[in-house]
This record gives structure tokens, C-alpha cells and sequence, in this order.
């Protein structure tokens, strides 16, 4: 079953609108659990932005490639941080978006002009001077994926026994792959690709001896225990661990909003929202800066 449609929540002038779409059979509890944390964590952002002038229309957008699962599920934490929201801000009004398509995102700025967002990182290195974003801050979610990416066969015992085999990944983003996570290891032309839709779609595949190896990221590694056969698929090679999620500002956003944004998000996950943050697996909100994302950077503009 297919889920999509813009999901509206909120008192009073204050509304967060998140879209998701996704395959549903393909995806196991464990997985489900990825999308929570990113609409979470996008909701305590708004829970906090400095109070702004009467009229001003905050917008944020998340962006989690290869996420899964149903904003819906966040619905229950999205409802307490909004009326901690309301009650603290008194904002006329703020939305967000989330998505997982890259396109559907582009659509979102261009139309929108977002003030903040939170994003994978394949897509702030892709964006990052196009788009002219500021790195304000970062967020590491638990079963979140997108820290470190792996390898993995049932029947290959080293990277060199994959390279020529199919290669079965939803990992689209080549330039990524080849300039940041491989760190130099391989190419992707060094396989047999096999594009794959859905985020257990290539384990199934190594399972299925439709394909050799598998490239997949932690938190689908952290789901083989769920797939029936998982418990035969190894790991062959593993990437440097990752930075989180940037929060990020785009030029739209006014100077002193942004600073201010920046240096509160330490506080987010304190007092109210702090059962909340818990329940859905935020581990880590935090201030930071275009340098914490320096060695990634200058990996993926060489």
C-alpha cells in the first residue's frame, strides 16, 4: 500500500504539514522507526526558533533520503512539541515539510523559500554552494542510518571478491558514494549496479542470490536481524563513520533569528519535549558550524 498526502496538525494559526510516501510491506518495525526521529526532531526545532514578529511565516524543510515509514506514526510526539510551540512562541504561523525525494524537495525551496532544514548529508554536500546554506547545527538519530555504510555478501569474503558482481543498493547518489563514503576504497563503476527502490530491497537480493553484495548504510545493517536469512549476509567492508544530519539555514533566514536559532539547540530536547526527544530516539541536538562538515566537504569538491 502506497501512503501519501500532506498530514495537518496543530491549534490555533500554528501547523506542521509533513508528507511521506512509502512502500509499506517492505518495511519492518525496526525500519519504521527511521522517520520518527527526523519529523521529532524537525518539530523541536519549531518548538524553540526565537519569537518572531507577528506575520512571519517560519518554514523548514527535512529531507531524509531513503527514509521509510509514515509521518503519521510521529503524529502523537509531533502534537506535544507544537503545543509547547504555541504555548512558548505565539508565532503567527510555521510549517514544515518532510520528504524523502531530493526532486520534491527542490520543488519545496524554490516555491517556498524555507528558512531552516534539516538534511542527509549526500544532499547538504550537493547543495551546500548552490544553494548557499549555513551549517547551524546538528542532529543524530537512533536507527536514523546515514552514519556509516557497509558492504555486505553471503558469499564474498573480501571488497575485492564484489568488484565486477552485482552490486544491489537504493544508494543513488554516486558523487557521494564515490568522492565521500567509499574513501577512495572503490567506484561504483567497479560493480555491477543493481538500483534498488526500497531500503531492504538489497539485502533481500544478497539473500535472494540475486545479486552478490549489497551496498546499505547502519541502519540497515542494523535490520538484518529482522529479514528472514539476514543472519547469513557478513560484511565485507565498512566506511569511516559519517557526520549526522546538518540542521542548516538558507539565506532567507534573518542574521540575528539564525544565531539565536543556533545557539539554543543544545536546550531543545530539556524540559517538556524532553519525554518526547526520548521516546523517539533523538540522541543528540546540538550547535554547529560549516566546519564540522569540513573534511566531508573538501572529500566531495575534489
Amino acid at each position: 500500500m502506497n501512503l501519501g498526502g500532506e498530514i495537518v496538525k496543530g491549534s490555533g494559526d500554528c501547523f506542521i504539514s509533513l508528507r511521506a510516501t512509502s512502500n509499506w510491506p517492505e518495511v519492518s518495525d525496526r525500519m519504521r522507526s527511521r522517520l520518527i526521529p527526523v519529523a521529532v526532531a524537525a518539530a523541536s526545532l519549531f518548538a524553540f526558533i526565537p519569537t518572531v514578529d507577528a506575520g512571519t511565516d517560519v518554514k523548514l524543510l527535512v529531507l531524509k533520503e531513503h527514509g521509510v515509514g509514515s509521518a503519521a506514526q510521529a503524529q502523537p510526539y509531533l502534537d506535544k512539541l507544537i503545543g509547547v510551540a504555541q504555548k512558548a512562541m505565539g508565532w503567527s504561523s510555521a510549517s514544515g515539510k518532510y520528504t524523502t525525494d531530493r526532486g520534491e524537495a527542490q520543488d519545496y525551496v524554490s516555491k517556498e523559500s524555507p528558512q531552516y532544514g534539516i538534511l542527509s548529508l549526500p544532499a547538504y554536500l550537493a547543495w551546500k554552494d548552490s544553494k548557499k546554506l549555513e551549517v547551524i547545527g546538528q542532529v543524530t538519530v537512533a536507527n536514523g542510518g546515514g552514519l556509516q555504510y557497509f558492504i555486505v555478501s553471503k558469499s564474498a569474503s573480501s571488497l575485492a571478491d564484489c568488484k565486477g558482481a552485482k552490486l544491489a543498493t537504493d544508494h543513488d547518489d554516486k558523487t557521494f558514494i564515490n568522492k565521500v563514503a567509499s574513501g577512495g576504497a572503490f567506484k561504483m563503476d567497479d560493480f555491477d549496479v543493481q538500483a534498488m527502490k526500497r531500503p531492504l530491497q538489497g539485502i533481500k537480493a544478497v539473500i535472494k542470490d540475486e545479486a552478490k553484495c549489497a551496498l546499505i548504510d547502519d541502519a540497515q545493517l542494523a535490520a538484518l536481524a529482522t529479514v528472514d536469512g539476514g543472519k547469513d549476509v557478513k560484511t565485507v567492508w565498512k566506511s569511516a563513520a559519517m557526520p549526522p544530519m546538518p540542521v542548516v539555514a538558507f539565506p532567507s533566514a534573518d542574521s540575528a533569528d539564525k544565531k539565536k536559532f543556533s545557539g539554543i539547540l543544545g536546550n531543545l530536547c530539556s524540559g517538556d519535549a524532553k519525554t518526547a526527544c526520548n521516546e523517539v530516539g533523538i540522541q543528540t541536538l546540538k550547535s554547529a558550524s560549516d566546519s564540522d562538515y569540513g573534511q566531508v566537504l573538501a572529500s566531495y569538491q575534489k
